[in-house]
């Protein structure tokens, strides 16, 4: 099955972890979700395979921004029933504290702008409480038609 009619499926039956499934770098680093009504967070569980600096040990950065865009693009998805994966125009992130190793990280994303065209989401992680941020992020979507 291609990946388009998987998201067809999710959508018509809500149902989004074949999605998810289907991303081969998601299942890479572990990437779950859990939906609540219109809300979607999503988590990084921890392993050891995802970390970095192993003098910390810290969550390498790449993972977390990878983590972070991937969880933008999949809650664009689950939130406008997009026909197609959107395509990344820009992606700006700052990391603000190290991302432990040993615990969860976790993402929430809010659609903050949405044109004909593009949609821009801003994407928060954070590991024990959602005031710690580890990372902050900015993305910019482009919607398929």
């Amino acid at each position: 099955m291609i990946f388009e009619d998987i998201l067809k499926q999710a959508h018509e039956t809500g149902l989004y972890q074949p999605v998810v499934d289907a991303i081969p770098y998601a299942n890479l680093v572990g990437l779950e979700f859990q939906r609540f009504g219109n809300d979607v967070i999503f988590r990084l569980p921890d392993n050891s395979d995802n970390i970095g600096n192993p003098i910390l040990p810290a969550v390498h950065g790449g993972v977390i921004g990878g983590f972070m865009e991937m969880s933008a693009a999949l809650h664009l998805m689950m939130a406008l029933d997009a026909p197609a994966m959107p395509k990344i125009v820009d992606f700006s992130l700052d990391y603000l504290r190290a991302a432990r190793g040993g615990r969860d990280t976790f993402a929430e994303c809010q659609v903050i702008r949405q044109g004909s065209r593009v949609a821009n989401v801003i994407i928060n992680a954070w590991q024990t409480r959602r005031e710690d941020a580890v990372a902050t992020a900015r993305a910019h979507f482009l919607l398929a038609q």
